[in-house]
């Protein structure tokens, strides 16, 4: 395969030209100019297209098993490579729990099949119960890239800092959803003006905040690589901040939603804008970008979360929280953060490509000889709209809107994992 003509974007190099891609044995073997291609060689052309390193998310929700009504490792890869995603990491919270060695080794088994890289955290503690150690050495042995127990926050300060540093003698992340429940009435949404007017108490910044203080300082002790997820409120960037200054190996997760979004689109999109942690004000939102921007928080990461329609067609109390977000991540890190100057094209792909795979020692997120062929091919100036997912859920409040963005084509390990419908220039 060669990819002719296009602006090659390289964020761990830092540079970006106009070049070939040539790639064999799913290895991209040369970049150069005016490659010739062999007889049988397929040609992609690629003028005037953007290609990037394969996007890496490190916080999905594939629901697989227990919850394949919602999505499936199938379903779950299909998204993931129609929004330009190679590889994706699965949070544990399925059922039964990823806290074992057969539950974990079964998922990898079935998602081997995918066309794409499906990696799976195992659980901190058994059946997400936060009281015994999952064996977290047998679990890195048997593939788990990290640990997590998201969806439920750790609420014992000595038993998380005994699992960072079993994390950090083990060189794997610990990634930490911080929603102290005792300060929570009702989950999904902020507690503020909207809450009010939905008539609930909601969910305060303080219930993130606090434990993001308790876990920045646990991480300056452990020495382990600690994950604030889903970072939603100004006063948390601003810990992240200061205890990186200190020397914690902090990273921080921002979603596009939070920093797209504010706690009014509860009143417009209902509970397709409940998650957890909560839409905030537009002071938090504007936080979360200038912590993207100075580099606070180092990675994009969707929290895909598909639930049913059903499940969210209830009242906004009972439905759970949670959007999908895997199809439309990339363009609205465009639309809402490189068109308007707050990064650059470089600096976006930096945080959804080099930098998760830094964070899980993986050997991809760049665009180098002797690298392995995972590319996306994209249109940075492509005006669309998202009316329908390859997820098997289609709970987002983004349907409908115009991006600017469309993922053209995704390669896997030199394969074609995605091609979009409208692209005929192979």
């Amino acid at each position: 395969m060669i990819i002719k003509n296009g602006f090659i974007t390289d964020p761990a190099s830092g540079t970006s030209r106009c070049a070939d891609i040539l790639i064999r044995d799913g290895i991209i073997r040369e970049i150069a100019e005016n490659i010739s291609a062999a007889p049988d060689e397929t040609v992609i052309e690629a003028g005037g297209l953007t290609i990037a390193p394969g996007l890496i998310d490190t916080h999905v929700h594939f629901r697989d098993p227990g919850f394949t009504y919602k999505e499936t490792l199938h379903t779950g890869a299909l998204a993931a490579a129609r929004g330009g995603f190679t590889t994706v990491v699965c949070m544990a919270n399925t059922s039964p729990v990823v806290d074992s060695v057969p539950v974990l080794q079964d998922i990898l088994t079935r998602a081997g099949s995918e066309k794409i890289r499906i990696c799976q955290a195992g659980s901190v503690s058994k059946g997400l119960k936060g009281e015994e150690l999952t064996d977290m050495e047998a679990m890195k042995a048997a593939g788990a890239c990290g640990f997590t127990d998201d969806g439920i926050p750790l609420r014992s300060a000595a038993f998380l800092y005994h699992a960072m540093e079993e994390a950090a003698r083990l060189h794997v992340p610990i990634s930490l959803h911080e929603e102290d429940p005792s300060f929570i009435k009702n989950n999904g949404i902020n507690h503020g003006p909207v809450s009010e007017k939905l008539g609930i108490y909601g969910s305060p910044a303080i219930a993130e905040e606090s434990l993001v203080a308790r876990d920045c300082l646990l991480a300056l002790h452990s020495g382990a690589d600690v994950v604030i997820q889903h970072i939603s409120s100004a006063r948390s960037v601003e810990l992240v901040r200061i205890f990186k200054e200190m020397g914690a190996k902090l990273h921080a997760e921002a979603t596009p939603h939070h920093f797209t979004l504010t706690e009014d689109a509860v009143l417009e999109y209902g509970t397709l804008a409940k998650m957890n942690p909560p839409l905030r004000t537009e002071a938090d939102r504007q936080a979360v970008i200038r912590g993207l921007a100075d580099g606070t928080i180092d990675i994009i990461a969707t929290d895909h979360a598909p639930h049913s329609a059903e499940e969210k067609g209830r009242s906004i109390t009972a439905a759970p929280s949670g959007i999908i977000g895997l199809e439309t991540s990339l363009a609205l890190g465009i639309t809402f953060l490189v068109r308007p100057g707050h990064l650059t094209m470089q600096e976006l792909l930096k945080k959804m490509t080099v930098n998760p795979a830094r964070l899980y020692g993986l050997p991809f997120g760049e665009i180098a000889e002797g690298r392995s062929a995972d590319l996306v091919i994209f249109d940075p100036e492509e005006k669309w709209t998202p009316t329908e997912y390859l997820s098997l859920s289609s709970n987002s409040p983004f349907t409908g809107w115009e991006l600017y963005g469309k993922v053209k084509m995704t390669i896997c390990g030199g394969k074609t994992a995605y091609t979009d419908h409208s692209f005929s220039q192979i």
